[in-house]
C-alpha cells in the first residue's frame, strides 16, 4: 500500500430472506462486537435498530423523492380532462359553494406520472416534489449511526436506502472508521438490492422453517447475481434441528459459508425490552453470537476484508 494512502472503508451488510428472523437483534449485537464502526439502518420501511441502540439524533433531514399533482382551484374550470386521463383514480369531482364543478387530486393515490399536468388545457395543475420521510445522523454507544423513516404510503425506499448508505460511508471516511455495518431490509426487493450493491460481505440471517429455507434460497441467488460473498446464520436453530441441517446444506450448495447457529433464548427478548443487545447481557445466545462474529471476521479476512 502506498505510504499515506487511506484504507478503503469496508461494508458488511446483514440481511434476511424474510422478516422476523432476528436480523436486527443480531445486527445490534454485532455492532457491539465490531469495535469502532459506522452503523446504518437500511430497513427504512420498518426501521427498528434504534429501539436497541437508543440513538441521540444530531441531524435531521427531509427526504424528498418523486412528485404529485395538485390542482390550483383558482385556475380550474372544471372541464374534467384530468379525471378522464388519470388511470389511477386519483382525481375526483367536487362541487364548489356556487354549485360549479371542480376537481381535486388525492395525493396518496397519485402515482406522479404527470399526464394530467401535461394535458390540462388551463395549465391549472402543479407538479409538486413529494416529501417521503426523514433521515437522521445520530450518535450511539457503539458509534455514529445513519437511519431513516419512510413516510406512510411513501415509495422510493430503494433511493432512501442508497442515501443512508452514502451518508454512512461519507461519515466513515471523514472520521476515519474502517467499517460500515449495515442492517439491511428483509426480502429480495428494491430496498435489499440497494442495500447490498457494492457491499464487501453479506451475512444472511434465516430461521429453521419452510418459509425461512425458501426465502433464503431466493436471497442467495440475489447475492450471487451481484457477486457479493455471502455467509449464512441460522437463528433459533434448536427449534428445528433437522430443518437447520437442510438449510445449511442448501447454503453450501449455493457456495455460501455457514457462519454459525444462534440458539433460541428468551433472555434476548428480555434484553431488548431493556434496550440492550444480546451480547450486553449474560445469556447463552450471546456466546453463539460472539462465535458467529469470530467466524464472520475470519471469512472476511480470507477475502481481504478486515472487520
Amino acid at each position: 500500500m502506498t505510504c499515506g494512502m487511506k484504507k478503503p472503508v469496508q461494508e458488511l451488510v446483514i440481511i434476511s430472506g424474510k422478516g422476523g428472523t432476528g436480523k436486527t437483534s443480531i445486527a445490534a449485537s454485532l455492532a457491539a462486537l465490531a469495535g469502532p464502526a459506522v452503523l446504518a439502518d437500511c430497513d427504512v420501511d420498518a426501521a427498528d435498530l434504534h429501539l436497541i441502540l437508543s440513538p441521540d439524533v444530531k441531524r435531521r433531514e427531509e427526504f424528498r423523492s418523486g412528485h404529485w399533482a395538485a390542482i390550483r382551484q383558482s385556475a380550474c374550470t372544471g372541464c374534467g380532462d384530468c379525471a378522464a386521463l388519470c388511470r389511477f383514480d386519483a382525481v375526483r369531482r367536487v362541487e364548489r359553494d356556487n354549485g360549479t364543478a371542480a376537481y381535486v387530486i388525492n395525493p396518496t393515490a397519485c402515482e406522479g406520472c404527470g399526464v394530467c399536468v401535461r394535458f390540462c388545457p388551463e395549465q391549472a395543475i402543479d407538479f409538486l416534489e413529494r416529501s417521503c420521510g426523514e433521515w437522521f445522523v445520530s450518535e450511539t454507544r457503539y458509534g455514529p449511526m445513519v437511519h431513516a423513516k419512510l413516510g406512510i404510503a411513501a415509495e422510493n425506499s430503494g433511493k432512501l436506502v442508497s442515501l443512508v448508505r452514502t451518508q454512512a460511508r461519507e461519515i466513515a471516511k471523514r472520521r476515519e472508521f474502517d467499517l460500515v455495518l449495515v442492517d439491511g431490509a428483509p426480502g429480495i426487493g428494491c430496498p435489499v438490492i440497494a442495500s447490498i450493491t457494492g457491499a464487501d460481505l453479506v451475512l444472511i440471517i434465516t430461521e429453521p422453517t419452510l418459509s425461512g429455507a425458501h426465502d433464503l434460497e431466493r436471497v442467495l441467488l440475489l447475492t450471487r447475481h451481484f457477486q457479493v460473498p455471502a455467509l449464512v446464520c441460522v437463528n433459533k436453530w434448536d427449534l428445528n434441528p433437522s430443518m437447520t441441517e437442510q438449510i445449511e446444506h442448501a447454503a453450501e450448495a449455493h457456495e455460501a459459508v455457514v457462519a454459525g447457529r444462534v440458539r433460541y433464548d428468551t433472555d434476548v427478548t428480555a434484553a431488548q425490552i431493556r434496550a440492550q443487545a444480546a451480547v450486553e447481557c449474560e445469556c447463552d445466545a450471546a456466546d453463539d453470537i460472539r462465535a458467529l462474529w469470530r467466524k464472520v471476521a475470519a471469512v472476511g479476512e480470507s477475502h481481504g476484508i478486515r472487520l
